[in-house]
């Protein structure tokens, strides 16, 4: 069950604008470009999918998964895009029309979602092997893990700042994270169910949780208070000012698992068990967050808990002749005539480097084929690539030949068994971290323990 973010304030109905047929089997997740020209999406068909709105409205799907995507994000500047997968393996791509790739391999079970810091440099995923796994984006290398969940670790958000890491457990647990000394510094608890999603509001004061038990809760990180709490099973829009449920979007033939919002707002897109993203337009208002909080009136009792109120005071309210739940039911069988269905390229991953955790790549020499553009997600395609070039692959016949991606049998045998041992060694590797952290938690616990012990006998005596 996905989390719609915090928009405050909507003048007019959302309107469902495109749907886009691609994927073989249900959607997992999606995300739109910083620059609202692009949508993600993952799916269970293994496929990775860019859809692009202008100049071209047409789809790429990117192939090098071998099971199931989970989760797909785009980086803050949009020239990179994170997606992780039950094969165990996160990837970045490029995306472009070359499908390169650089894929991560540090965790031993199924990855469940990736999450960028708002300045691009550090990669957070989430585990079924119980863990967060931080990484540089700059050097493309692992720099530590957290472990304190006792189950499977569904997602796991930076706060905007990104001092803060929220993470969310199937041990029913929401976690909070300091990455400066990569401890856990708050925890909270629910006995109903266990939260799949979680993510923290613009200004990284609350963070909202989606759980099994078909609710959606808003916490205040601040005070460690539950602020609303809602009942929810389906597409919907909440107004978090007046606490009550605003729309109910319906569209899809089955349950809806993701939502993603654009960096405007303007936009959302939704994908489900149907196998179709559908694209809405909000028709929100544009309400500046940071201007809104200058604003901000003082609050008539000062010892009392802070409230959503405090991030977005009340103003003369958008939907006083509103009091009904508005219900939007577009009809499946009447599409967009003017935005057909894109074409769908397909494009194979056809040359990857691998970082695990325990190795570091260094940067490839100028005559190499990856570029710097993996080793600096600063830089921009015309850096990455010559004019020439990128002139060349307008054109979707520079798609590698067969030839280009022919290995011998016997080479590609050994590679693989290669890979099978090492992926070995990860695994012993992080099991090992794993059992060396707890080691230490509970050395911690007996020098407390004997401490206290021997400040109760010296006061005894």
């Amino acid at each position: 069950m996905p989390v719609i973010p915090f928009f405050p304030g909507v003048q007019e109905d959302p309107v469902l604008e495109r749907y886009f047929k691609g994927h073989k089997a249900a959607i997992t997740s999606a995300d739109f470009s910083p620059h609202g020209q692009q949508l993600a999406t993952a799916s269970w068909d293994t496929f990775l999918m860019l859809w692009n709105f202008k100049p071209q409205a047409r789809a790429f799907r990117y192939v090098g998964h071998k099971d199931v995507v989970t989760s797909v994000q785009f980086s803050p500047l949009g020239n990179l895009l994170a997606s992780a997968s039950r094969d165990r393996t996160v990837r970045l791509w490029i995306p472009d029309k070359r499908g390169k790739s650089s894929e991560f391999k540090a965790h031993t079970a199924p990855v469940r979602s990736v999450d960028f810091s708002a300045d691009g440099q550090f990669l957070a995923t989430a585990s079924e092997d119980k863990s967060i796994k931080v990484w540089n984006m700059y050097r493309q290398r692992f720099l530590y893990s957290l472990y304190r969940h006792t189950h499977w670790v569904r997602c796991a958000k930076f706060s905007p700042d990104g001092r803060l890491i929220v993470s969310c457990s199937e041990d029913k647990t929401i976690k909070i994270w300091d990455t400066t000394n990569k401890q856990c510094v708050n925890n909270f608890s629910d006995s109903l169910g266990f939260a799949n999603f979680v993510d923290f509001n613009p200004n990284g004061t609350c963070i909202a949780s989606a759980g099994s038990d078909h609710t959606v809760k808003i916490w205040d990180i601040r005070v460690n208070k539950l602020l609303q709490h809602y009942q929810d099973g389906t597409l919907k829009i909440l107004d978090l000012l007046e606490g009550r449920l605003i729309y109910t979007l319906q569209g899809h033939t089955g349950p809806v698992f993701t939502v993603s919002f654009s960096k405007g707002g303007e936009l959302f897109a939704s994908g489900g068990a149907d196998a179709q993203v559908l694209l809405w337009r909000t028709n929100f208002d544009e309400m500046n967050c940071k201007d809104i909080i200058k604003r901000n009136l003082k609050r008539l009792h000062f010892d009392s808990p802070p409230h959503l109120l405090d991030i977005y005071p009340r103003t003369p309210h958008l939907h006083e002749g509103k009091i009904e739940t508005v219900e939007i039911n577009p009809k499946l069988e009447v599409i967009d005539l003017q935005t057909p269905t894109p074409p769908v390229v397909d494009i194979l991953s056809f040359d990857s480097t691998t970082t695990t955790e325990t190795t570091v790549r260094t940067p490839p020499d100028k005559g190499e084929g990856i570029c710097g553009y993996f080793l600096n997600p600063s830089l921009t395609t015309s850096e990455c690539f010559p004019t020439t070039l990128k002139k060349k692959t307008e054109d979707m016949s520079d798609l590698p030949s067969e030839s280009q991606r022919s290995i011998p049998l016997a080479v590609t045998d050994a590679l693989g068994h290669i890979m099978e041992q090492l992926n070995v060694l990860t695994q012993t590797v992080s099991i090992l971290e794993q059992r060396l952290t707890l080691t230490e938690d509970k050395l911690k616990d007996c020098l407390e323990n004997q401490q206290k012990l021997f400040s109760a006998i010296h006061q005894k005596s």
